[in-house]
Parts: C-alpha cells; structure tokens; sequence
C-alpha cells in the first residue's frame, strides 16, 4: 500500500494545484471520486493489468467515465495511462480529498458512540472539536453498542477515548502499577 502512496502522490498534488488554481475544488473531488470507483471495478482493474496499449487504456477508461472527467482530468487519465497508473487512481483521490481539507481547514472525526447522537449533541461536539483543533470539523457518527457509554473519537492520527470502557481499562492499568 505503500508503493501506491508514493506513485499517487505527485497525481495528487498535482490535480490539486490546478484545482486550487482554477477554483475548482470540488469539481476535481468529484471527478476522482468517480474515476476512482470505475479504477475499482474488477473488470476494470483487469483490463488495466492486460497487455493493452497506454492508449487504449486512456481511450477506454475516458470513454467509460464519457461526460465525468473535463478536458484537463482526461489528460491526467492519459498521463496516468502513459506511465501505467491507472490503477493508483483510489489512492489519488484520498490524497487530493486530504490535500483540499487541509486547505480548507477541514478534519473528518469519526465517532463511535454507544447510543444514537441527537442533533444539539453533535453541534455541541462538532464547536468543541472544532476549538480545539483549530478547524472546522465535520462528523461521521456511527452506534457501537460495544462502547458500552460515552464516545470514542478518531481524527487522523488522534484518537480521544471518552468510553466508559477505556476508562475503566485506563484506571485498571494505573491501580497495577
């Protein structure tokens, strides 16, 4: 996974450079977006792995994506195609969308809570995260009853443990030592 890290980076940052130049942000986020799921496809991957020429490849996987991808993002598909790429297409979309969060100051938090969050519970939550980490923040909330009572929170390479269950698992390891 991580030789697709470093093949997909240069993709990325160079897709987002033109986007942040041409205010296109979003468009470019939606255009890897669906290029990425047709890069996913199993028929896909398979005729991308074939002995099929770098045009071919450019020409199918555009007339596939047909009215998807602008001019630009189809010349990045044949750049991509050129140098057999294509299939690091997943790992240049989550490059650019973290690229253009970081831009735009955005963070995704995934939260992990034992009961369903009401909608003043996650505004109150997202204010607080946002203060804290100095961005704004946009929440993924999910219900795992095996937290068993408070919330677990992801950002990145943060994670915030408010559970019941790791605090009970944080006070045990202080009472052994």
């Amino acid at each position: 996974m991580s030789n697709l890290t470093n093949i997909a980076r240069p993709y990325a940052k160079a897709a987002f450079e033109y986007a942040r130049d041409n205010n296109a942000l979003s468009g470019w986020q939606q255009m890897l977006a669906f290029a990425a799921e047709v890069a996913k496809d199993q028929q896909m991957a398979a005729f991308l792995l074939s002995n099929s020429t770098a045009d071919t490849q450019a020409s199918l996987f555009n007339q596939v994506c047909a009215d998807q991808l602008d001019q630009p993002a189809q010349n990045m598909i044949r750049l991509m195609a050129e140098n057999q790429r294509l299939l690091a297409l997943p790992e240049v979309f989550v490059q650019f969308t973290e690229l253009k969060d970081e831009h735009e100051r955005e963070i995704n938090v995934d939260v992990i809570a034992a009961t369903e969050l009401s909608a003043a519970q996650q505004e109150k939550l997202a204010a607080a995260l946002s203060k804290r980490l100095a961005r704004n923040v946009k929440l993924n909330c999910s219900v795992d009853p095996n937290v068993v009572g408070g919330m677990l929170m992801k950002a990145g390479d943060m994670v915030i443990d408010g559970s019941i269950r790791g605090k009970l698992d944080r006070l045990i390891t202080t009472l052994q030592s």
